[in-house]
């Protein structure tokens, strides 16, 4: 044990824990807000044409096929529309990941495993793996999303 002296640790402790809870609780309400408000212009005039068209043959193709890429072709005025919109997309930011913070890598990583979901062959490693691949993702963020994975159970 470290020999006796007059500082006690406990009100700086203290002040750190506040402190850092204080920003956690600012990070989730952040999140809230995003989670209120994803894909919202999914339903405006500019995409949901498109995506009432293409969303059933969407989840009938395998993620990543080449039929998945011939819709998305199809969807591409759609896509550029939403991308511009919505910050948790690669392709709204110049340079992709690079360009993105800790919030849209969140709802990127929920909005992969919930799309994984809407196909019937869906699978969110396969997703990752795929991501990883696409946008060009270190071996570390991609790890850090199968351990996420992992770690919620999928």
């Amino acid at each position: 044990m470290p020999a006796v002296v007059e500082y006690d640790s406990t009100v700086d402790t203290l002040l750190h824990i506040k402190r850092v809870n204080a920003l956690l609780l600012e990070f989730v309400h952040r999140l809230l807000h995003r989670a209120a408000v994803h894909d919202n212009s999914k339903l405006s005039d500019q995409e949901k044409p498109y995506y009432d068209k293409l969303t059933p043959l969407l989840s009938k193709s395998d993620y990543g096929s080449r039929q998945y890429t011939e819709f998305l072709k199809e969807l591409k005025p759609a896509l550029k529309h939403h991308y511009a919109r919505n910050s948790h997309h690669p392709e709204h930011y110049r340079r992709g990941i690079l360009d993105m913070d800790l919030l849209d890598i969140v709802e990127m990583f929920c909005d992969w495993k919930a799309a994984s979901e809407r196909h019937e062959t869906g699978n969110i490693y396969r997703s990752i793996e795929y991501n990883s691949n696409r946008f060009k993702m270190t071996k570390q963020l991609t790890q850090i999303f199968v351990n996420t994975a992992a770690r919620m159970g999928f």
